[in-house]
């Protein structure tokens, strides 16, 4: 049966209606994690990677129609924005002209379909938190469902355990805060617990496209479909080159002992090996988490594995409240996505623009979004209009939640297109016109405005 902590696990996952796979899914991180399993990729085991860039690859014409006409598109959408202030879906955030992530997304897909005569089915994988929320959102686009598939599926649950024993926590308090998402690794297991898996084979879908709902670069574009299904490659994921500010972040490397590709987390990097993390000579990429993968190959290492595809654990230590410190220190065990590019022997790799990586995480992201840096075409696909995209450092007491940020920016985002960097120290609001040229920098220790049509220049302030 299992350790006590496992048992009462278990039974609090079947008595909250969890599926049976999500529920034995859970119960092998759980027995790794009992068995001392950290996760962790010594720098010792990996080496550097190189690949193809999407560039130098050719693909035909019909090569890329054939494609797309075969290819689903999932959405991760189970996020919040609780980091910036948000407590409903973050892709129902407004980008621009009234339209929201989840708009974009939706007029990508209605565009990509009548231009190449494709299905093109669109699932968003939500949580019990963003589903709602983002039907009713959805509901505006009576085109959108494909005859005989869902527009969503839920991501499953699990319980926090305690550090100290490993327990399912209890929190009378907020019941809620009991309960933590796998990751996004949790993807495969809830396709296959929903039957989804099965369903798209038989539709005759050969491949799955998937990327996060806040990264509106990710595009399902038929020239990528084309090279992943004339690489014969199993699983696919895009990668760019990482920049300064990618340095804490995962990276992807090479295995010495079977040589496979692995993508290694922050939360997988022992503290002696931070620096070679942090080293972007030696780790050039990381990851878009735009995956491709093969259905019928995804099925088949699912049926060989018991349905569990066995990703490497990461053991994120967070508090019971992540908002409060001071509440009971606890383990979520998570996986990632794209650490299923370990499983399949012949995975591939391919170097793409950082056009298709757009991730808004913060509110100096949805700033660049919201101005002039991006471009929105008939297609809806984000065309860069700045030569470069400018770095933004906005003021975190002041501009890190969405509702503090709008209040500073009551007529939108300045204009940025000729914009190097911008940072903000101290509580400033702008004007209607505002642009910002070169690199400036504003300070103020008491709340300040940027006047209408203002031109701000080098380190020049209003």
């Amino acid at each position: 049966m299992g350790s006590p902590g496992l048992v009462k696990a278990r039974d609090k996952m079947l008595d909250a209606g969890v599926d049976p796979l999500a529920v034995e899914t859970f119960a092998h991180y759980y027995r790794l994690l009992e068995h001392g399993e950290t996760g962790m990729i010594p720098e010792s085991t990996i080496e550097p990677v190189d690949m193809p860039s999407l560039s130098g690859v050719e693909v035909a014409d019909d090569d890329a129609a054939e494609a797309v006409r075969t290819t689903a598109v999932i959405k991760l959408n189970g996020g919040l924005g609780t980091s910036m202030g948000m407590e409903r879906a973050k892709s129902l955030l407004c980008v621009r002209r009234g339209l929201s992530f989840l708009d974009i997304i939706a007029r990508q897909v209605l565009h990509l379909r009548k231009e190449y005569d494709a299905t093109l089915p669109l699932l968003f994988m939500n949580s019990f938190r963003t589903s709602a929320d983002t039907m009713a959102a959805l509901a505006r686009y009576d085109d959108l469902p494909v005859d005989g598939l869902p527009l969503e599926f839920l991501q499953n649950k699990e319980p926090k355990l305690l550090a100290k024993d490993l327990s399912p926590v209890g929190w009378q308090k907020d019941p809620s805060l009991e309960w933590c998402p796998p990751g996004h690794g949790d993807l495969y297991t809830a396709l296959l617990g929903t039957g989804l898996l099965d369903q798209l084979i038989e539709a005759g879908y050969r491949r799955i496209f998937v990327s996060n709902s806040d990264n509106l670069g990710a595009v399902p574009d038929a020239r990528v479909a084309g090279w992943f299904a004339t690489s014969g490659a199993p699983f696919a994921i895009e990668a760019v080159r990482r920049t300064p500010s990618d340095r804490k972040g995962g990276h992807f490397a090479r295995r010495k002992s079977d040589g496979r590709i692995v993508l290694r987390e922050t939360a997988q990097t022992l503290k002696q090996d931070l620096e070679s993390l942090a080293d972007l000579d030696r780790h050039r990429f990381c990851s878009t988490n735009n995956v491709w993968f093969d259905l019928p190959a995804m099925k088949q290492a699912l049926d060989v594995r018991g349905g569990i595809l066995g990703l490497p654990l990461i053991r994120n230590v967070k508090t019971v409240d992540p908002a409060d410190p001071s509440t009971p220190e606890v383990i979520q065990v998570e996986t990632a996505m794209g650490a299923a590019i370990e499983v399949f022997e012949d995975s591939a790799l391919i170097e793409v623009g950082r056009d298709r990586f757009v991730p808004v995480k913060t509110t100096n992201d949805l700033m660049l979004l919201r101005s002039d840096v991006y471009d929105i075409g008939p297609d809806f696909v984000l065309d860069q209009a700045a030569a470069d995209i400018p770095f933004v450092d906005l003021d975190g007491d002041v501009y890190k939640l969405v509702s503090e940020f709008d209040k500073r920016f009551p007529d939108g985002a300045p204009s940025m297109k000729k914009a190097s960097s911008l940072k903000i120290d101290g509580d400033w609001t702008f004007g209607h016109g505002v642009q910002v040229i070169g690199d400036v920098e504003l300070s103020a220790t008491s709340a300040q405005r940027v006047a209408d049509d203002t031109v701000l220049s080098g380190d020049a302030t209003p």
